[in-house]
Order: C-alpha cells, then sequence, then structure tokens
C-alpha cells in the first residue's frame, strides 16, 4: 500500500459516508474557483496586503535551500439563522451528546459535501476526508500538504466555495472560532514540515537521523524550530487567533463541553493532542490557529519564529506526555508551563512586544492590524450583552 503524505490525516471510518464523487474532467474548472486556475498577479504587493507577507518569509527559507510545507485543517460550522435571532446548527436533527464522526448526521449534508469536494477538486486541490467533528453542526476537511504559499491559497479557496455552496442550499457557513459556549469550537491546525531538494530528490530535514536521541519525532533542526514557535507562542496567538470570540476556545480550566481539543499552555509532545505543539515523525502539529485565523498572516509569523529558534539554538525543553486537558491549573504552574493569552488584549501587547514576529508582519501591517484589533477589543468590552442584564439587572 502506498505510503500516506507525511502530513495527511488519518482516514477515519472508511464507510461509504466519506465515498465522494471522482473529479470532473481534466479542464472542467466551475465558476467559483476560478480564482485557482488564475496565475498569481505579478504586480508589486502593497505592504498593508496581508497576501503579500508570507512571500518574504519564504524566500528567507529559499536562501538557506529550504521549503516549508504545510497541510492546514479547517473546521467549519453549518448554521441556520431562525426568525426570533438565533444561531443554531443548520441539520435539526444532528444533537448526539458526542457528535464527532456522526455517521447519521454526516449523509444529510452529503449533498453539500459532495458540491464541495467536487469543486474543490475540480480546482485541483487533494481533498483526503470530509467528516463530521465534535459539535453539532461541526465538519472538517483534509487537504494533502503543500509548498505553504499554496496551501494558504487552498484555504481561501476552500471558503470562498464553502460560503457560496452553503448559501445556495439555504445555510451558513461559519468559520466563527467558538459560536456554541457549550462545544468546540473550529481550529484551523497545520501540519508543518521544512524540506529540502526538490521532485524525487526532496528531503524532510525535520525527520530525525541516527545522532538525534532515541524516540526523538524530529531532528535537532525541527527541535530548534518548535522552540521558535515556543518562545514566540503568545504574539503568535494574534495572528493565530485574531478574534475576541478566539478567546472563548483557548480556555484556561474545563470546557462546558467537557473538552475543548484546543490549547491553552505553551508546551509540546510527542503525539500530544492537549499541548499547543503536537510533535509527529518529521513533523508537528501547530494547534493554537482557529477558523478566523489569515492563513498568509499566520505562516508568515510561523516562518518568522521557527528561524529565529534556528538561528538561535533554542532549547524546546523537555517534552510534556502529560494529559494537560486532566491538570489543574495549580499543576500546571508547578510544571513551569505557560499560559497562552487569555484575550485578544493579551495577545496584541505580546505581539506589539516581539520584534520578530512583528518584523515578518512590516511595520504598516503591524500597526493597522493592532489599531484595528484593539478597536474591535475596545468594542468588545463596552458591548453590554444579554448575560449581564440577566445576571445584573435586578441584582442589586
Amino acid at each position: 500500500m502506498e505510503r500516506p503524505p507525511l502530513n495527511a490525516a488519518p482516514r477515519f471510518l472508511p464507510t461509504p459516508c466519506f465515498i465522494l464523487p471522482p473529479p470532473c474532467p481534466p479542464h472542467h474548472c466551475p465558476t467559483i474557483c476560478a480564482p485557482a486556475c488564475t496565475p498569481r498577479a505579478s504586480t508589486p504587493c502593497s505592504s498593508s496586503s496581508p497576501t503579500c507577507t508570507a512571500p518574504p518569509r519564504i524566500g528567507r527559507l529559499t536562501a538557506r535551500g529550504w521549503s516549508l510545507r504545510t497541510g492546514i485543517e479547517p473546521e467549519f460550522f453549518l448554521l441556520r439563522h431562525t426568525p426570533d435571532g438565533r444561531w443554531i446548527p443548520a441539520d435539526d436533527g444532528d444533537r448526539l451528546d458526542k457528535p464527532s464522526y456522526d455517521l447519521k448526521s454526516l449523509p444529510r449534508q452529503l449533498d453539500f459535501l459532495q458540491a464541495l469536494r467536487q469543486v474543490l477538486t475540480d480546482a485541483g486541490l487533494d481533498v483526503l476526508q470530509l467528516d463530521h467533528e465534535d459539535a453539532h453542526g461541526q465538519y472538517e476537511v483534509n487537504f494533502a500538504y503543500d509548498e505553504a504559499l499554496a496551501s494558504a491559497d487552498h484555504v481561501v479557496l476552500f471558503k470562498l466555495a464553502a460560503h457560496a455552496l452553503a448559501e445556495a442550499r439555504g445555510m451558513v457557513f461559519s468559520m466563527m472560532p467558538k459560536p456554541f459556549a457549550n462545544q468546540p469550537g473550529s481550529g484551523l491546525h497545520f501540519h508543518v514540515s521544512l524540506w529540502t531538494g526538490e521532485g524525487d530528490a526532496a528531503r524532510c530535514v525535520f525527520q530525525p537521523e541516527s545522532g538525534d536521541p532515541p524516540g526523538a519525532n524530529l531532528s535537532a533542526l525541527g527541535r530548534h524550530f518548535i522552540a521558535g514557535v515556543l518562545h514566540h507562542a503568545a504574539a503568535l496567538c494574534a495572528l493565530a487567533a485574531p478574534t475576541v470570540n478566539s478567546y472563548k476556545r483557548l480556555v484556561v480550566g474545563e470546557s462546558l463541553s467537557g473538552t475543548s481539543w484546543a490549547p491553552a499552555y505553551v508546551a509540546h509532545g510527542p503525539n500530544n493532542r492537549t499541548a499547543m505543539v503536537r510533535t509527529l515523525p518529521g513533523r508537528f502539529e501547530w494547534c493554537v490557529p482557529d477558523a478566523s485565523a489569515n492563513p498568509y498572516l499566520a505562516t508568515a509569523a510561523l516562518i518568522a519564529a521557527g528561524l529565529d529558534g534556528i538561528d538561535r539554538q533554542l532549547d524546546h525543553g523537555p517534552d510534556c506526555t502529560e494529559d494537560l486537558f486532566a491538570l489543574s491549573l495549580a499543576e500546571i504552574r508547578a510544571c513551569g508551563i505557560a499560559l497562552l493569552p487569555q484575550s485578544l488584549d493579551q495577545a496584541l501587547d505580546a505581539l506589539e512586544a516581539d520584534a520578530v514576529v512583528c518584523g515578518a508582519l512590516g511595520p504598516v501591517l503591524t500597526g493597522e492590524f493592532l489599531r484595528l484589533k484593539r478597536d474591535e477589543a475596545l468594542a468588545y468590552a463596552r458591548h453590554v450583552s444579554a448575560w449581564e442584564f440577566e445576571r445584573y439587572a435586578s441584582a442589586f
């Protein structure tokens, strides 16, 4: 059997629910996917354009003979807006207590999922899997890994297609990080590997070598790279989790849903899904990004942090093999594990103080990003919610 790509997601439950239509004939490209068939513009980039942040960072890798490959895993919701103003899952029957890989709910959205798979395949994307995730109305799509810039393009194309296909079916496609307080939110996990060479001669430089510690998932270069990601974790949060709603996903303590499947601590560990960096043979999974993240900004900042770790030979510290969701905050602190920012304001403060990550964006984009996001955080802080009326209106 052919070995799957390095960062392909496991093909859980290979039932007929995952058997979607084959690609259309070559060169057939629906209107929705036309951008994927158009060469990237060669006009000069604006210093305030997010799409222009990644290429210079990738250029720094190219100068060293490396290329970054990412496999990005978008999670999303299909919702309806009710006449009384509530947001609910589009499928009224999707109500299992633990709906992950729900084989009854999944076929009810097969028309949308088939259409999405078809459109993306026609546009040249290799869609590995579509599945039901761990919240009501939540799904995930996995693409084959690709060069970092191409992977970011794939996410944008996916969002354009999914919005249009859902709207045509009377639904709302949502990449809001945490739409329901009592259920897991939507991530945008990055599987990351670094390569040298091209074609058949390409080699993953994150693969451990004979001189590496026994059982190591990553080479020394890979360990320095994730050390940089850990060192800059707080600043990276501002770009990977860029909304006030994002921090309802990156929650410290027990989630209302029992488990959030989202990190809250600056830690790494072999196949540890509760850490912000999950190490695997020859690659790592960066679990902080949520579905609202701009993939170009996240990619640029990730490269800058990783290269800083390599250049300064940073130490990634000991592996974390604990279930961090099961430990109390006091136990976490006793282990010397830092917390990720718990609000957008905290993340913005960390970004503003981080010269390496700000340098990846440039002064113009950094300034605009901070200004817009500070305004968003202030507007949220000033908003008086229904929860506050229910709790305080007649309490005093």
